[in-house]
């Protein structure tokens, strides 16, 4: 029987709990943890190394479940719960991001976290509630892990920073959403995910710090907890992978005086990996059947990583030349392509994105089912990054976490400056192509998305630009070197990889991803204004290729109008079972979408349809005035009268007695259908009944017919 724990406190005004011992029992450890109603379940599993890996095999899952909101999948055929939701794979990319530091360097097990949300009360954060769990659960097991790590959601309403907001203020009040993690007795900043409105740096790095001040009854409440589950905090016993001392002395020897010639030529990333690859081969030979190849890969890497950052760290040089606040050499292009809506070619040294945009009709909108429910995207970015970026054979298909996670961020970096649907009326989706990559591809993709916006005529409210931020330390922080526009090896082996995207009043997105054991809060402050400084320069390259959207949409994207409606009237446009709707969009060729409350959106490929289908919505919902006078067309003749249509899909009934005033016998012999007819309104009706006059317009001008 296992050990039951329960352990209770209070956070942000919403009861914590944690507890294990009656869940998933076969587990290395296993945590339920509560927030509100909200109730997730952590559950860590450890295995023995795969054979011949060379990394730490870490995964993560996230498991949304609908019915935790007591929800059905709308499919008619598939009620079982599919792949996770780019949002999940975000929050799974963040808790990988906040505990992967934290494992030894030379521990290789596999283990696997996954996190499933068992029940959710949307105004109790379920990302939060399992990031503790997450946490509690590795510090309680017997894993090797030197945490906990704390992690806080921080928004920000009328200037003025919460905790752990809900979800519905968030999306309808919160300039910030920020995710922060934390470790260690010092507090250090971890890991970050965040979307901003424009938020300047200092408000920003305000909400850093107020989650810190924040965090200190996490820590002690995750702690408490591990220390009733293993007191005696035992760590089982591992292999260490560890490198001998004869492999690392026989690849130097061969490697370590080219390995730091090379990085000291300033060579780009093309000729950098012929040179690697030269060298590699050269140790494959003479030291083939002596050490595996991975081994031997292995050692090479870590006399580049011990190079790299002598020569950063003591010498204050990059391996390209470059100073440590240098970027790239930009170049930027617009218009590349000649029949999409909009396209932009971003070049960054020898990373280059090419973004291109599709604008649509609102009935383009992504339904998106989840556990809160089902929500409409009419903004989306994704991107993509196939193998020839790298120079490299692999398979193309769905795309991986990596993939989902990037072109989140660079949704994220700018949703802050799309035109409502109000102001532009379409769906926009934009799409990055990775043509080739050596760091920051995602802030290369962003900054193209925001040139491809423009080129499509999108009147979005800035630019928005990204840089990506590094650094290479000792292990004490007492020498270390902050390098803006990382490049190839100093991704590879830097310590950090920091994004913060923004305009040049604000930020609009972070994401970081860590290497070492947390970095002290006043190093994150220097980080902070060296990411702004370098986005200004990237701004000032983007700003020479186009400073302001295109005045009109590509002669190519669909044409649009916008009519207001009473929505009482919404019905009139449908129709009986979308009879009435579906008749004008098919003799206009148009689309239209109607919101409840009144807004009308038409869309075509040519102008000249989409108004014709807006005068015929107008027509049909329009208010009519008795004593208004139209030129109608006769639509029908009746025994006692004709029916005339005034507006499109509006028709009145002009009895006989109303024609002229002189005795007509026969309708027909006055007029046959087609015939144009000017006509008053003498009556309005119950029902949209309306009665029509010729002759009260022949009196009004003081005349009559024979």
């Amino acid at each position: 029987m296992n050990k039951i724990v329960r352990k209770e406190t209070s956070f942000a005004g919403r009861k914590l709990v944690l507890e294990t011992g009656e869940l998933a029992m076969q587990s290395d450890m296993a945590v339920k943890a509560s927030y509100g109603d909200t109730v997730v379940l952590a559950t860590v599993v450890h295995s023995a190394p795969l054979p011949d890996v060379d990394f730490f095999p870490l995964t993560v899952n996230y498991e949304e479940k609908l019915y935790a909101s007591g929800t059905i999948k709308s499919s008619r055929f598939v009620k079982r719960d599919g792949k996770a939701t780019d949002e999940a794979v975000i929050s799974k990319r963040l808790i990988d991001h906040a505990i992967r530091p934290l494992f030894p360097k030379e521990y290789m097990d596999e283990v696997q976290v996954v996190v499933t949300i068992l029940s959710l009360d949307v105004d109790a954060d379920p990302e939060f509630t399992s990031m503790v769990a997450v946490s509690a659960a590795l510090s309680a097991s017997e894993i090797p892990w030197d945490g906990p790590m704390v992690s806080v959601r921080v928004g920000k309403v009328n200037g003025n920073y919460i905790l752990n907001p809900s979800s519905l203020v968030l999306q309808t009040e919160s300039k910030l959403n920020m995710m922060v993690s934390f470790v260690g007795e010092q507090k250090k900043f971890l890991a970050v995910e965040a979307e901003a409105h424009i938020v300047p740096e200092d408000e920003i790095f305000g909400a850093i710090n107020y989650a810190r001040d924040n965090s200190d009854a996490l820590f002690s409440f995750i702690k408490e907890f591990a220390r009733e589950v293993n007191p005696d905090s035992i760590v089982y016993p591992y292999e260490p992978k560890v490198l001998s001392p004869e492999l690392v002395s026989d690849v130097s020897a061969i490697a370590k005086e080219t390995i730091e010639k090379i990085i000291r030529m300033e060579f780009d990333k093309t000729e950098l990996k012929e040179k690697r690859e030269e060298m590699q081969g050269k140790v494959f030979t003479e030291l083939e059947g002596k050490y595996k190849k991975a081994d031997m890969l292995l050692a090479l890497e870590e006399l580049e990583k011990k190079s790299i950052q002598h020569l950063i760290l003591e010498e204050g040089k990059r391996p390209d030349g470059r100073g440590v606040k240098d970027i790239r050499e930009i170049t930027c292009q617009i218009g590349l392509l000649p029949r999409t809506h909009g396209s932009a070619l971003f070049t960054r040294g020898v990373t280059q994105a090419l973004t291109v945009c599709t604008l649509g009709s609102p009935s383009m909108e992504l339904l998106v089912q989840n556990m809160y429910g089902e929500t409409n995207k009419r903004f989306m970015h994704y991107y993509n990054f196939p193998p020839f970026s790298t120079g490299e054979t692999g398979k193309i298909g769905a795309p991986k976490s990596r993939e989902i996670g990037h072109g989140m961020l660079a949704e994220k970096a700018l949703k802050a400056v799309i035109p409502s649907q109000t102001d532009f009326p379409y769906t926009i989706l934009l799409v990055s192509e990775i043509l080739s990559s050596s760091g920051s591809s995602s802030m290369a993709a962003t900054c193209g998305s925001t040139l491809a916006l423009m080129d499509a005529g999108v009147p979005i409210k800035d630019m928005v630009a990204g840089i990506g931020v590094g650094i290479i330390t000792n292990d004490d922080f007492s020498n270390y070197k902050i390098m803006t526009d990382l490049a190839y090896l100093e991704d590879a082996y830097g310590f950090l990889d920091f994004k913060m995207t923004g305009t040049r009043n604000g930020v609009t997105a972070i994401q970081a991803d860590m290497k070492v054991k947390g970095i002290p809060v006043e190093v994150l402050k220097d980080i902070i204004d060296q990411s702004r400084e370098g986005r200004m320069k990237v701004l000032d390259q983007m700003e020479k290729t186009i400073k302001e959207p295109k005045a009109t949409v590509s002669q190519y994207a669909p044409k649009t109008t916008t009519l207001k409606i009473n929505p009482d009237k919404i019905g009139i446009v449908i129709g009986s079972g979308g009879k009435t709707i579906k008749e004008i969009q098919d003799t206009t060729e148009t689309e239209i979408f109607i919101e409840e409350d009144g807004t009308v959106i038409i869309s075509a490929v040519n102008m000249d349809n989409v108004q014709k289908a807006a005068k015929i919505v107008d027509g049909l919902t329009r208010d009519l005035r008795t004593g208004e006078v139209f030129e109608g067309t006769v639509k029908d003749i009746l025994d006692f009268g004709a029916l005339v249509e005034i507006l499109p899909g509006r028709v009145g009934l002009m009895h006989v007695s109303e024609i002229t005033n002189v005795y007509v016998k026969r309708v027909e012999d006055w007029y046959k259908p087609g015939d144009k007819v000017k006509v008053k309104i003498i009556g309005l009706g119950p029902e949209g009944k309306i009665s029509l006059s010729h002759k009260a317009v022949e009196e009004r001008h003081g005349r009559s017919e024979d």
